[in-house]
């Protein structure tokens, strides 16, 4: 069993929904999905599985990626009308959820990129229990970088890490995997002993914009290949503030985005 059919039985249980089976036959039915607001899509491949799972045709008006305007019919469906109602509320979800990531995504590289052409808007691990993958799909639509899907594909050398092992000690042993090392700093020295010891990526965790520019020149003195991550207390309202760094990371994009609106409404019912 896949997510879809998961969240599709987390919806309708064992029962069904009895609501619809009170009320309905085996009507055909007719309906459209559209935009309440405007937005970059993303999801609309997961609800157009969420409809096909339940038997429905499915005609799509929009694909991930486009921008879309309040009112816009993004997709049609077809199918028996207790199989649209059924996967209604799931396909809105996917939409209203992934596409609030995608734009603010979109959104906050635009900004970023008129300071720094080069820089990346990238997500963190801080994702809804059981739906990273999409999550992180969304920030790929939305032009960011999805950064590590988990602890199993990317290095990542953390604070609570260091209580454990010196700084020098675990990057060496890091090393030896034979991957990308990545570390997390929170002061300016541990900053520069990761560049002496060849951290690839160098992230620079909670230090205030001046500190971190400090940082970056300490570290570009020794290493001007070492990509620079920020992290930390970083919101919509004062990101342009690190637009010194290679690479921006925000839980914001998953942990605090608005979804979007989008509603389902059927047009007819035989």
């Amino acid at each position: 069993m896949d997510d879809i059919d998961l969240f599709l039985k987390e919806d309708l249980g064992e029962e069904g929904d009895i609501t619809s089976n009170a009320l309905l036959k085996e009507e055909e039915g007719v309906a459209y999905i559209k935009a309440n607001d405007n937005c970059l899509l993303a999801g609309i491949e997961e609800a157009k599985e969420v409809f096909e799972r339940l038997g429905c045709k499915v005609n799509l008006l929009k694909k991930d990626g486009d921008e879309v305007k309040a009112g816009e019919k993004i997709m049609e469906i077809e199918g028996k009308a207790k199989s649209i109602l059924a996967g209604e509320r799931l396909a809105l979800n996917f939409l209203g959820r992934m596409s609030g990531i995608a734009t603010l995504t979109h959104e906050l590289t635009k900004i970023c990129r008129k300071k720094n052409p080069n820089i990346w808007i990238a997500a963190t691990r801080k994702t809804t229990p059981g739906f990273r993958k999409y999550e992180k799909k969304a920030v790929k639509i939305g032009g960011g970088y999805p950064h590590r899907m988990g602890l199993y594909d990317g290095v990542l050398i953390k604070d609570n890490h260091l209580v454990c092992i010196p700084l020098r000690e675990a990057i060496r042993k890091a090393k030896k995997l034979g991957r990308k090392v990545e570390v997390e700093v929170e002061s300016i020295e541990d900053a520069v002993i990761a560049a002496e010891e060849g951290a690839d990526i160098i992230m620079l965790d909670n230090m205030p914009p001046a500190k971190g520019k400090l940082a970056v020149s300490k570290i570009k003195e020794i290493n001007p290949e070492i990509k620079i991550e920020v992290s930390g207390g970083i919101t919509p309202e004062n990101i342009t503030n690190y637009t010194f760094a290679d690479i921006i990371s925000l839980g914001w994009l998953t942990h605090s985005v608005k979804s979007k609106d989008f509603s389902l409404e059927m047009v007819s019912c035989k």
